[in-house]
């Protein structure tokens, strides 16, 4: 028989699969799969969301389209808040950014799958100040980042 990890794992390996996967850690933070874009011939293309429990899905589409930024949990979010404090801070009455809170970004890989499928893999990259506020963001979020559901 085989496990229920092993067919998770081999379900990961699919180009309609959309179960989170495990975040490869970087100096300083993680890359996470978040968004798989299928190029379709003669058509626009089609986004699948991936399960992760780390960003924000993006839940409404705006007057202008719909719009795919990168905006952590409100539970991370909290979690965040209370380690590092605000996302911005004020100095003199101007408003800053927090140098604590990291830095996220898109990065793009295209992928070729059998029978011609071709994707393109959306990841989130996130760093942080210091390897330690990494560090501690990773321990408190190693199931999500593992991969796994925590609740």
């Amino acid at each position: 028989m085989t496990s229920p990890t092993s067919i998770l794992e081999a379900m990961r390996e699919e180009p309609g699969c959309v179960n989170p996967v495990p975040a490869e850690p970087m100096r300083l933070g993680f890359r996470l799969l978040v968004l798989r874009c299928y190029a379709n011939d003669g058509a626009p293309p089609s986004f699948a969301w991936i399960g992760q429990r780390i960003f924000r899905t993006p839940e409404r589409a705006s007057r202008h389209g719909l719009h795919f930024g990168l905006a952590f949990r409100p539970n991370v979010m909290n979690w965040m808040i209370e380690r590092y404090g605000r996302p911005s801070l004020v100095d003199d009455e101007r408003p800053r950014r927090n140098p604590r809170w990291p830095k996220t970004g898109w990065r793009c890989v295209e992928r070729r799958w059998p029978e011609a499928v071709i994707t393109t893999e959306w990841l989130a990259e996130t760093l942080f100040a210091s390897q330690g506020d990494a560090d501690a963001f990773c321990e408190e979020w190693r199931k999500r980042l593992a991969g796994e559901f925590d609740d």
